[in-house]
């Protein structure tokens, strides 16, 4: 019998373990089976991880942000009826997000899992598309909603000043950087702090969307209220696109819903840093997404319904959103509530932020950047990823740079995010169905698992049949006639990332990148590392750890 490690508990502490103790080792010898070394401290609760998942999506910052498009270019029946369709489709992603995730809680999320779902001669092909078309939507995602904040900042004080306050595009991507690089400093914080910052979210997240349904409805006259023809019926389809027919201008309100309902797996970037992450990463999930579209959905209903003329609108802070809140509440009122929602924008950038990092140390302890795992590394001073995170930070500043050659062409990062987010999402489900026989490939479903029958083949095939339809919709530029100015660039820069990294590979990368590899023989006196890893590193094994 081998003498225990030093991090082994007492035997009578073996006999009668704590809940934690066990919760925790157990999390980490999942992880070794994988094959990673633990890196992080696991200090996100339950609580946390669900205010994660809410906080990423964002609710009423996000739908605050992309409101203009759809109730501007399909309607006010855009807004209603695009929002529960792409709910409904959301749910079934999602759900089956939420399978692989519980299947394989690594930081990696459904990067590492994609590798894993493949034939080994597959896997680094495989890993290596997933991997940087899940990098290019994070970083489309912290940068559109970072760079939402900066325009819903300024929207305020237009408001606040009668409009007669002018605002550049210089000045809206100063804002946007600044504020990108006050999220690097945020999440240069220990998890611990993180994880205490992170509980309070979802609770400014939801009052805050209740407290504008109810003051909405509370302080709108019934006689100015709009009937439901105009809400929900055909009265309410008004194609202002310029030459688009009314159904395709009446699908391009998906955008919404499908931009605010993404980065689903961000809580699988965080599951190495999350207590039972098996089972709480996938439920964060599920809930996440069930609570923000019917909420959504309620908030959506209440906003056109409360709208006043919608050729009043956007008005002068160029913000729908925050004009209908004026028109009802009065610029005081409106603007304290509207401080709130600019504060859930600025959760959902911390987290998404905090997210993507953990995706960019993966794939660097991974070698699939040019980096020789330079990114991948752990600070010993605060066990996160600080150089991932600054290099997250930094690069999530140049799409942002778009507006300053145009506001319109600005907008395709908020289409590029869902693109290529989604697109990332739909290839391991593929991949998990086509391989699931194949004797290479041990898919080992976790805790939260839709099975085999009926339900589970009906979510993966609607959510892989829905994001191609959506992608195709979200290529399509918004305004007729198309000019330089008014471009959607979304599909040009996803394909461009892909062919790029594509050559990359074939030229070099193939070199140093296999695919998903193990850490457990590292001997890197920067990392937390195995003192002595004997035997089959996809076995479940307790690690001596040191610094």
């Amino acid at each position: 019998m081998s003498m225990p490690s030093p991090t082994t508990p007492p035997a009578e502490e073996d006999k009668f373990p704590t809940p934690e103790y066990s919760e925790l080792s157990e999390d980490d010898r999942e992880l070794e089976a994988l094959g990673y070394v633990p890196s992080f401290k696991r200090e996100f609760s339950n609580l946390a991880t669900i205010s994660f998942a809410f906080s990423i999506m964002g609710l009423c910052s996000s739908i605050a942000t992309t409101f203009n498009t759809p109730l501007l270019l399909g309607g006010p029946a855009s807004v209603t009826w695009c929002w529960i369709l792409g709910a409904c489709m959301c749910f079934t992603l999602g759900s089956s997000i939420a399978e692989i995730v519980s299947a394989f809680p690594t930081c990696g999320g459904l990067y590492s899992a994609s590798a894993m779902l493949v034939p080994k001669k597959s896997r680094a092909r495989v890993g290596w598309v997933v991997g940087w078309l899940n990098i290019l939507g994070q970083v489309a995602g912290v940068s559109s909603t970072e760079f939402g904040l900066a325009n819903m900042i300024w929207a305020a004080v237009s408001i606040s000043t009668d409009g007669n306050y002018v605002v550049t595009q210089g000045m809206t991507v100063g804002l946007f950087a600044g504020l990108l690089c006050v999220h690097g400093i945020l999440n240069s914080l220990a998890t611990r702090y993180l994880a205490h910052l992170t509980k309070g979210f979802v609770f400014i997240n939801l009052g805050t969307t209740a407290l504008i349904i109810i003051t909405l409805l509370a302080k709108t006259p019934r006689s100015e209220m709009h009937p439901a023809s105009y809400v929900f019926g055909s009265q309410g389809i008004v194609n202002q696109t310029g030459g688009w027919n009314d159904g395709i201008a009446f699908l391009f309100g998906l955008l919404s819903v499908q931009w605010t309902m993404t980065d689903y797996d961000a809580t699988a970037h965080i599951s190495e840093e999350v207590r039972r992450a098996a089972y709480a990463a996938p439920a964060a999930i599920f809930i996440a997404v069930i609570g923000t579209g019917l909420f959504g959905w309620v908030l959506n209903i209440v906003m056109v319904l409360c709208s006043g003329d919608l050729a009043d609108l956007p008005g002068l802070s160029g913000s729908a959103f925050l004009q209908i809140m004026v028109l009802r509440l009065g610029k005081p009122g409106a603007l304290f509530l509207w401080s709130f929602v600019c504060l859930t924008a600025f959760f959902v950038v911390q987290t998404a932020l905090q997210a993507n990092s953990r995706t960019i140390y993966a794939f660097s302890r991974d070698r699939g950047l040019p980096d020789w795992g330079y990114f991948g590394h752990i600070s010993r001073w605060t066990q996160t990823p600080l150089r991932a995170i600054w290099l997250n930070t930094f690069i999530s500043i140049l799409p942002g740079l778009l507006d300053l050659a145009s506001p319109v062409a600005a907008n395709a990062i908020f289409s590029l995010c869902a693109i290529a987010l989604d697109s990332s999402y739909i290839i391991p489900i593929i991949l998990r169905r086509i391989y699931s026989k194949h004797p290479e490939v041990n898919f080992k479903p976790g805790p939260f698992y839709l099975g085999d029958g009926i339900i589970g083949w009906a979510c993966n095939i609607t959510c892989t049949l829905w994001t191609c339809f959506i992608v195709v919709i979200f290529s399509l530029p918004n305004i007729l006639p198309v000019t330089p100015d008014n471009m959607n660039y979304a599909s040009v820069i996803t394909v461009g990332v892909v062919v790029l990294s594509g050559i990359w590979y074939m030229i070099g990368g193939h070199r140093h990148y296999n695919g998903p590899r193990s850490n457990l023989h590292d001997a890197d006196a920067d990392k937390i590392m195995p003192e002595d890893s004997k035997g089959d590193s996809q076995t479940s094994q307790v690690v001596t750890r040191v610094a």
